[in-house]
């Protein structure tokens, strides 16, 4: 593992449950100016996807985007948290956002 996709995972440890944060607050929370793209190839190589919560990481208009095991997968687990998707799309963003 990267010294950057170790800093990476440790930032996205602090979105709690029930929370998201979106692919270029992450890049900005790391140091990464426009590293929104960086942000989703380290999310699709994860290699603890059950400890370190990537399928709390969304697109800035709030759409969930995508997930190594699928769009209903990371849905359906964002649900769990209690966060509430309507046609790919997270519901109450101010609410549901969290920044670093």
């Amino acid at each position: 593992m990267s010294k950057l996709e170790h800093r990476v995972y440790q930032k996205l440890l602090k979105v709690p449950k029930g929370k998201v944060t979106t692919y270029g607050e992450l890049a900005k929370a790391v140091g990464l100016e426009n590293g929104q793209r960086v942000i989703g190839q380290i999310m699709n190589k994860n290699p603890f996807p059950v400890i370190i919560p990537c399928h709390r990481v969304v697109k800035s208009d709030g759409k969930i985007g995508g997930y190594y095991y699928g769009e209903k997968v990371k849905t359906k687990m964002l649900s769990d948290e209690g966060i509430s998707v309507k046609n790919g799309k997270i519901q109450d963003w101010k609410e549901t956002i969290f920044r670093f």
